[in-house]
């Protein structure tokens, strides 16, 4: 997966919003104003900070060398991942998904009702 096919699938979540709060590099990926992912390319190589639960995160990166500690981030609770073209597109998506589905349940439960009924259970906990 590449930058732009990263940046179309992290659009692609109910109600993504890109913006950029740390200047024009760094795509901040929110969802009702919560960050759920980054995305950076440094010197020809793409990179994603992903929020993980804990457990998961420490395992991901014992799997994947590509998978190290949030950088600049909460390294209990978010991954880098090296978007290099190393793993599989499956696994940076099933990330992603279990990313943006770790923000939207900590989102009010007004909102999150409001994103069930409009998308589907299935689609905004993927």
């Amino acid at each position: 997966m590449n930058f732009n096919d990263a940046k179309a699938y992290l659009l692609g979540k109910p109600e993504a919003v890109l913006d950029y709060p740390f200047g024009p590099e760094i795509a901040v990926f929110k969802v009702h104003k919560k960050m759920f992912a980054t995305l950076i390319e440094t010197e020809g190589s793409p990179f994603s900070n992903l929020k993980c639960d804990p457990e998961e995160s420490t395992m991901l990166r014992d799997l994947f060398p590509e998978v190290v500690p949030g950088y600049h981030m909460n390294k209990k609770h978010w991954n880098t991942v090296q978007l290099d073209g190393n793993l599989p597109r499956g696994e940076i998506e099933r990330m992603v998904d279990n990313s943006y589905t770790l923000v939207v349940k900590s989102l009010p439960g007004r909102v999150k009702l409001s994103l069930e009924l409009k998308y589907g259970s299935d689609i905004v906990y993927c």
